[in-house]
């Protein structure tokens, strides 16, 4: 049985901008880990899971979206900024 908890709708919108514009993320995860990646796309898997593929320095990787905890663009002219994905 999965614990993957689905991210709001609303908070779905500012990945799918990141995504759109390839925003560079300061990217905070649930587990205190934080990276710098480019907003690549999302995706579903086949047990409904949500994923964000992001390009880091060592390559390309999903995250999945229930351990994202908050992301800021570091682009000049980003349309938002930091935003709070899960509980602080």
């Amino acid at each position: 049985m999965s614990t993957y908890k689905p991210l709001h709708c609303d908070l779905h919108d500012y990945l799918e901008i990141a995504c759109l514009c390839g925003y560079t993320l300061d990217i905070e995860l649930t587990n205190g880990q934080r990276l710098t990646a480019q907003a690549i796309t999302t995706r579903n898997s086949s047990t409904r899971e949500e994923f964000l593929e992001v390009e880091t320095a060592e390559g390309r990787q999903e995250i999945s979206l229930d351990q994202l905890l908050a992301i800021k663009p570091l682009d000049k002219d980003a349309r938002f900024g930091r935003v709070l994905l899960g509980d602080e």
